[in-house]
């Protein structure tokens, strides 16, 4: 078995553009993608992420360079084992223009892996049509070993709360922690280990375009997320030749074989699709330094686009630890209903909008239309403070914003993790008093 060590493997920083790594000196063919003639035998196949015809600015496509070829695999066969894992289009139950909120996810019961411990809250859109995401919690406590995953549905953003993630790809290995967020694109095998025993978080999948940087536009060159920061593994390749089982989600089901080798047998690639890491600590927070509080686009990491200009599949946005100095200004975000649909997760401490109800491992959901803004104790602090400049700080939320409503699983709606109080927080707020 060659196998590089996961910790001490190196990244190539980037994001979207060309790499080219190999884990054995003159793996990579030189000038040509698919010579007649591959290093010590290699098999080559392309991996590609988007039409072949996409823009050259967004087309995404990698050549890997591998031990066998991916296509040797027997039929897939359903998967036996339960599983809470939902698809767009859902209707297990009525759509609901409800608030909604949830208190974190439990750890399981029993020995549950990644795959086998994902949860689907809400989906929207439809995968089949590549539109739309869907929104999973996970929580687990047992490594893959010789299992893989891959999504035929759509890319995976992973998003940890509780305890961090090994995560052996195709393209490479890396590990993440809560603060890390990981990118995995559409049909990438991939295993989880969790080396500290469990872990816990959210994932958005992504049926849509995928998922890169907003334009800048008037904030210019620099802000938000740099495209250095993010991290592509360099290659990395493991020569077992045993009893392998691959899982694949297709068209909102799962899908199992079994291989009698490693999945994991790519000795080099280039290309410009690729897993990748990001720390959400890296990110350059843009804020007023005048009046008013930002709409709360400003802090968004990465966004899939949609067939309408300015309106996203899917915005992933964040807030992190800031400095607030806005004068005469109401700080946490103000009251709104909204086109666009928010699901909500707190990675830790504790979101400025809500004082209390809202844990981390927790999520909530405001879909489109629906009122809602800060909870009663948290407007009368933020009217009664004296507005000197205030850094929020120990505290990491998100969101996931899509212009589609989401639709809840039943699941979501009949979990005893479902607060029937939390339309509460909005009671007791005092009838403004006019002039006579």
């Amino acid at each position: 078995m060659t196998m590089a060590g996961i910790e001490g493997t190196d990244m190539m920083t980037g994001f979207g553009n060309h790499f080219a790594t190999e884990a054995v000196v003159g793996a990579l063919p030189i000038g040509r993608n698919s010579p007649q003639h591959i290093p010590f035998g290699l098999y080559a196949e392309q991996l590609s992420g988007t039409a072949f015809t996409a823009p050259r600015a967004t087309n995404r496509r990698s050549w890997l360079y591998r031990m066998r070829p991916a296509a040797n695999h027997p039929a897939y066969i359903p998967y036996d084992r339960a599983t809470a894992l939902r698809s767009g289009p859902c209707a297990e139950v009525p759509p609901t223009p409800n608030r909604l909120r949830w208190n974190p996810l439990p750890m399981p019961a029993t020995p549950t892996d990644f795959v086998d411990g994902l949860t689907t809250y809400v989906v929207n859109g439809n995968a089949g049509a590549g539109m739309g995401v869907g929104i999973h919690l996970y929580a687990a406590n047992l490594s893959m070993g010789s299992r893989a995953f891959y999504n035929a549905d759509g890319e995976m953003l992973i998003v940890p709360q509780e305890g961090a993630l090994w995560i052996v790809t195709e393209m490479g290995v890396f590990n993440i922690e809560p603060q890390q967020v990981a990118l995995i694109p559409r049909g990438i095998r991939f295993r989880i280990a969790l080396p500290d025993g469990m872990a816990r978080g959210y994932v958005c999948e992504n049926y849509g375009a995928p998922f890169r940087l907003p334009d800048l536009g008037p904030i210019g060159s620099n802000g938000l997320a740099n495209v250095r920061d993010f991290e592509t593994p360099e290659a990395w390749f493991e020569d077992r030749d045993e009893a392998f089982e691959i899982v694949q989600k297709f068209m909102g089901r799962l899908w199992t074989t079994t291989l009698d080798h490693s999945p994991f047998d790519v000795v080099a690639w280039h290309g410009n699709l690729a897993p990748c890491r990001y720390d959400l600590r890296r990110f350059n927070t843009m804020n007023t330094v005048s009046y008013d509080h930002p709409d709360p686009s400003i802090f968004t990491v990465l966004t899939s686009p949609s067939d309408t200009p300015g309106t996203a599949n899917c915005d992933f946005v964040i807030f992190p630890p800031r400095w607030m100095v806005a004068e005469g200004t109401f700080r946490p975000p103000w009251f709104h209903r909204n086109v666009m649909s928010e699901f909500m997760g707190l990675v830790h401490g504790t979101y400025d909008a809500k004082a209390t109800g809202f844990l981390p491992g927790g999520a909530s959901l405001h879909n489109c239309m629906s009122g809602h803004g800060p909870d009663r104790a948290s407007y009368d602090d933020a009217v009664a403070t004296d507005l000197k400049p205030d850094k929020i700080e120990d505290s990491m939320a998100f969101m996931f914003e899509s212009r589609f409503i989401f639709q809840p699983t039943r699941f979501a709606i009949e979990t005893p993790l479902c607060q029937p109080d939390y339309d509460d927080c909005w009671s007791g707020f005092r009838k403004a008093e006019l002039p006579q």
